[in-house]
């Protein structure tokens, strides 16, 4: 695996200090709003398919759910950066109860392998990269055609259980890990206790296997594979920072179902990931200002047009 080290103090730009600095200033009620906006969407949703049941419906539903549940993701990427609450038990307690348990995880468990991202980008340090790489469906370029089969393969389940299974593999339980400081499985009991129950209480499991499970394997790690093929792979020459990720400014339809909450600047969140989601577009600005960052950053434009060419083409060096 070739080694690859990236030195941020080869940039040639220096932003303004009072136009960067307030950038990184939080807002726990924008975010928290958010928060709410996703589980809304997804209550309507399934209140929706419930008033006027029709397979076409449910389909649509599961593909808004899945959306949404990726859109919860985000806000707990941010969350993970201590970017919701200045506070940080209960930036975690409240990302856990309202995000990460209701898909099966948890911030802690996610934060060690996230920052380890960060700290060693594209490299055999890097877990994400040493995970994905090498493995057919982040493998570029390939043809179009392959890329459709792959998510297709997500919406029939199939590719979701396999994501599923390598993901609970990847960032399981801490019983039985040496690690500093392993999550505590108290508040995890509680709530799957409490779930379960109600759901067993109130007779709804096959609204919750309907509504949540289906969405969760098939359209959640759907949208979660073609963010990460996005950020990480296909195109990029991985010769200097601004080229070891990308960029991907995307119109409002591909904001709702495919990068929420900003998501899409990802060069700008790891080039400054003490900054919110919110402030995202406001830093890439900034940085458009800058002669090296223009000449040099990997912007693609269009998660339909542009991402989907570059992923079926060689990069150019």
């Amino acid at each position: 695996m070739e080694k690859r080290t990236y030195d941020a103090s080869d940039l040639k730009f220096k932003l303004d200090p009072e136009k960067l600095k307030p950038l990184f200033t939080i807002q726990p009620l924008l975010h928290a709003s958010a928060m709410v906006f996703n589980w809304l969407i997804i209550l309507a949703s399934i209140y929706l398919c419930l008033q006027f049941p029709s397979i076409g419906l449910y389909i649509f539903t599961v593909i808004i759910i899945g959306a949404r549940m990726h859109a919860l993701a985000i806000l707990m990427h941010d969350a993970t950066h201590y970017r919701f609450l200045k506070n940080r038990k209960w930036n975690d307690v409240l990302t856990n109860y309202f995000i990460m348990y209701p898909i099966f995880s948890s911030i802690e468990t996610y934060r060690r392998n996230h920052l380890a991202h960060h700290q060693n980008l594209n490299t055999e340090e890097d877990p994400d990269w040493v995970a994905k790489l090498g493995k057919r469906g982040f493998t570029f370029p390939q043809s179009k055609q392959e890329f459709l089969l792959m998510l297709g393969s997500y919406l029939i389940l199939y590719q979701g259980i396999m994501d599923a299974l390598w993901f609970f593999k990847r960032f399981g339980s801490d019983v039985g890990k040496r690690v500093k400081k392993p999550e505590p499985l108290l508040p995890k009991i509680i709530f799957y206790a409490l779930l379960f129950s109600a759901l067993t209480f109130f007779g709804v499991w096959k609204y919750y296997l309907l509504f949540w499970i289906v969405p969760y394997l098939s359209t959640f790690f759907m949208f979660q594979y073609i963010r990460s093929v996005s950020e990480h792979f296909g195109g990029l020459t991985y010769d200097n920072l601004l080229t070891s990720t990308r960029t991907v400014k995307s119109s409002l339809l591909e904001r709702f179902f495919i990068a929420p909450h900003h998501v899409g600047y990802h060069l700008e969140h790891h080039l400054y990931p003490g900054v919110p989601y919110y402030n995202l577009p406001k830093l890439h600005r900034l940085l458009m200002e800058e002669t090296d960052y223009q000449d040099k950053a990997h912007i693609t434009t269009g998660y339909v047009n542009g991402l989907f060419y570059e992923l079926s083409t060689e990069p150019s060096n």
